[in-house]
């Protein structure tokens, strides 16, 4: 891939082939930024996992970096004014037609287990944008006022893709630095959590994060930390 100019740049300020402790990482993140917009810091989270095993899971930034979410809860009866009154943007049954008809007007969606029925068959839909309720995040839930609560401070899925790696937003190229690390430990530790019964040392096999236009920096990070 050719790389222009600015790219070429910031490369040359550092020696990207080494690994770096997490504030150093940082710091050459933010330092190599070159776009003319508040870039986003993404992490890049190799494990070792079986095959065709995943890991995923939902988490909560202390520090957060994005607006406030439009939530729609898929509900009925008195759970509307209970999602309603938590922050919801939208919450009814009648949402499952509107969404049927393409309308998308929201970041996340939440459905009472007694919903999954009518609101599975928006899946040619929902599923398409990653928007379908999941019990695994917290989205399948009777709940309906912690869970719009939760989504509402940020939480946030993160989950391993085919190759076995969790590429997730964990700031600002705006941020202070230790907010963005606080960022970045909360992740790893929660990954670490995730780590399957009996699998052996070396389940994060290598981290690193980026700007969304700028190189990777390899972060020094062992297990444990």
């Amino acid at each position: 891939m050719k790389h222009g100019k600015k790219y070429r740049a910031a490369v040359a300020k550092y020696d990207l082939s080494k690994k770096y402790d997490l504030a150093s990482a940082c710091k050459m993140v933010q330092d190599m930024k070159f776009a003319n917009f508040d870039e986003t810091i993404e992490a890049h989270v190799s494990l070792r996992l079986e095959k065709n095993a995943t890991v995923r899971d939902t988490l909560v930034f202390p520090n957060q970096f994005r607006g406030e979410k439009k939530v729609l809860v898929f509900c009925k009866g008195d759970k509307v004014k209970e999602a309603l009154d938590a922050g919801a943007a939208y919450a009814g049954e009648e949402y499952i037609e509107k969404v049927k008809g393409g309308w998308l007007d929201f970041d996340v969606a939440v459905a009472t287990p007694d919903m999954m029925k009518d609101v599975g068959r928006l899946g040619m839909v929902l599923g398409r944008k990653g928007l379908m309720p999941n019990p695994k995040t917290g989205t399948v839930t009777p709940d309906v006022a912690n869970a719009v609560a939760e989504l509402k401070k940020g939480r946030t899925e993160y989950r391993a893709d085919k190759g076995g790696i969790v590429h997730i937003a964990v700031g600002k190229c705006s941020m202070d630095a230790d907010k963005v690390i606080a960022n970045i430990s909360t992740l790893l530790s929660e990954v670490n959590r995730k780590k399957p019964v009996g699998t052996a040392a070396g389940f994060v096999q290598s981290v690193s994060i980026s700007s969304s236009m700028g190189p990777g920096v390899w972060v020094d990070y062992k297990e444990g930390e």
